[in-house]
């Protein structure tokens, strides 16, 4: 990666969407948004691949395994992560990737 990832990071609530969404309005082209994986349930409305990759635990704990996440983590009794290849995606469109990580998480990225 050339370059490196925005991490927003906080509890939920705090707004780290409404600043993401902000600049990706105010800054078209310049940031992307990579799609973080789950294990929970969709919610209504939600589809796979815009809000979330919903995966299926098994497959979750195996790709963790594998090192495809730069970060994971279990919210609430679900597995949320951010997949390397999400991140390149991003970066080789010629974005800086934006992370929204919940907390704690996000001390325990690596490159």
């Amino acid at each position: 990666m050339s370059v490196r990832p925005l991490v927003m990071a906080g509890p939920s609530g705090v707004g780290k969407g409404t600043l993401i969404a902000r600049l990706m309005k105010d800054f078209p082209g310049s940031f992307g948004f990579c799609v973080s994986h789950t294990t929970r349930s969709p919610r209504p409305g939600e589809e796979d691949g815009i809000a979330y990759h919903f995966t299926e635990l098994g497959a979750m704990k195996k790709m963790v395994e594998a090192g495809h996440f730069l970060e994971y983590a279990d919210v609430h009794g679900n597995l949320y992560g951010t997949s390397r290849a999400a991140v390149e995606k991003v970066a080789q469109a010629g974005c800086i990737c934006i992370l929204d990580i919940d907390g704690g998480p996000a001390l325990d990225i690596t490159a």
